[in-house]
């Protein structure tokens, strides 16, 4: 299984057909509003809660029972998937966005903040959402937002109104409106798909009897490269998520693999082995054409991840005689050891705020999830499965995805970086892989 990453094992091909995406309808207004469950529809698994979760009530929606979408449900469902938000049960409470709640009751109720909204049908067809939130312990109100959007936008729109509620609460900015991008295999179909951060909502991307492998989100949330192996070798593509276009990148002489965004999204960093053995090479991310060769090693150089601030690669290498994480310049030069601890590291990724370094380590036979504080050194197993792989970080450096195998099966998971938290995302049917989390929204 991992063992790939460091020396991937080229199958067969056959050409797939490439499907688009449709890009989704902008919200049309958000305005603040000038003057409170539904309970989860997928399943939330969380694990190893230690803190105190706060008590939210979300009240149905006014109008939502004709909404092809139930907004309370997917937000309710948002707030306990970060596993420090705990349901009160709102049924059968009639609010909206312009009720004065009775608090003293609510606070009889155990809630320290409610959420109440409505969704109204237009004339033309689109959907007039809006809510607000209130602090119930100190009987402060949050104000709200409104939103006009199409049908296609509900869910979108809901996670929305879950990052606001999460960041007024925590005073921490949410992902629930960011996506992620994973690949399924389903018999002898992969499948790359666009999802929501939730798992839900996914969009075909791209489909193929043929392997597709290591998804990369560029730092705008535009574009997805990834490696496909349609032309009976692996080659690396970026599409655009909105027309479903793709361009060829990397269709050199051997393989062309594991694709990684620079901070400005003009440069990927690729593995290539036109030169003989698997080495690292930088690219233009926008046409391609002569890459350019960061160092000469002789061993095999992969799995590379741009630095927060794009100057350093961190990379896989077994040029020590096992594969372990280093570091080079982006321009080249020298490389350093970074992982010291174990005989097998994989699988870099670094968060966005530059403080953490994500990887796998082969302990005792099991490939765990290992989390770096980059200043320190330290670095801790987080998970208690022994099958992970592929970690990616949130936009907020707060939570990782990566994939495992539960019950026979491979599944996501996100996990606060502590390893305290842990919630199984949903997703398409078959064995679920490759996640990559995408940038915030713009």
């Amino acid at each position: 299984m991992t063992s790939d990453r460091i020396l991937p094992k080229f199958n067969i091909p056959s050409p797939a057909p490439v499907a688009g995406i449709p890009r989704r309808q902008a919200v049309a207004a958000i305005a603040s509003l000038s003057a409170v469950p539904a309970f989860a529809e997928f399943t939330v698994e969380i694990k190893g809660v230690d803190q105190r979760q706060i008590p939210v009530a979300i009240a149905p929606f006014k109008g939502e029972a004709q909404s092809p979408q139930k907004i309370s449900s997917i937000v309710s469902a948002d707030l306990e998937r970060s596993g420090r938000v705990a349901s009160v049960d709102a049924s059968g409470v009639a609010l909206d966005e312009s009720s004065r709640p009775d608090l003293a009751m609510w606070r009889q109720r155990t809630a320290e903040y409610l959420s109440s909204g409505s969704v109204t049908r237009l004339a033309d067809g689109r959907y007039d959402i809006r809510f607000r939130l209130w602090d119930v312990v100190n009987g402060k109100d949050f104000g709200g937002q409104s939103f006009v959007v199409t049908q296609a936008d509900l869910r979108l729109v809901s996670h929305r109104i879950s990052d606001f509620i999460y960041e007024k609460i925590f005073n921490e900015r949410g992902v629930f409106s960011t996506r992620l991008s994973y690949v399924t295999k389903n018999g002898g179909r992969y499948t790359l798909w666009v999802a929501d951060a939730d798992g839900e909502n996914a969009q075909l991307a791209f489909a193929s009897s043929e392997p597709i492998i290591s998804p990369a989100w560029s730092p705008s949330g535009g574009q997805v490269a990834y490696v496909s192996f349609e032309s009976r070798k692996p080659v690396v593509y970026v599409q655009d998520v909105s027309s479903g276009k793709r361009r060829l990148i990397a269709n050199f002489r051997g393989s062309n693999s594991a694709p990684a965004w620079s901070p400005d999204g003009r440069t990927l960093a690729v593995t290539l082995s036109r030169d003989g053995g698997s080495q690292l090479y930088t690219i233009d991310a926008v046409n391609g054409g002569e890459p350019r060769r960061l160092m000469q090693s002789s061993g095999i150089d992969t799995e590379p991840a741009y630095s927060s601030d794009g100057r350093s690669i961190y990379f896989v290498s077994d040029r020590g005689g096992a594969p372990q994480i280093y570091r080079v310049s982006a321009g080249g030069g020298s490389a350093e050891r970074v992982t010291f601890s174990g005989t097998y590291n994989i699988s870099p990724a670094i968060s966005p705020d530059g403080e953490w370094l994500a990887y796998i380590s082969r302990v005792g036979g099991a490939f765990k999830l290992h989390v770096m504080n980059l200043k320190s050194g330290g670095a801790t197993a987080i998970t208690d499965t022994a099958a992970d792989e592929s970690p990616s970080f949130a936009p907020n450096s707060k939570l990782l995805v990566y994939a495992t195998q539960q019950g026979g099966r491979e599944a996501l998971m996100t996990t606060t970086l502590d390893g305290k938290i842990k919630a199984r995302l949903a997703g398409q049917g078959g064995d679920i892989r490759e996640p990559s989390w995408g940038p915030y929204q713009k």
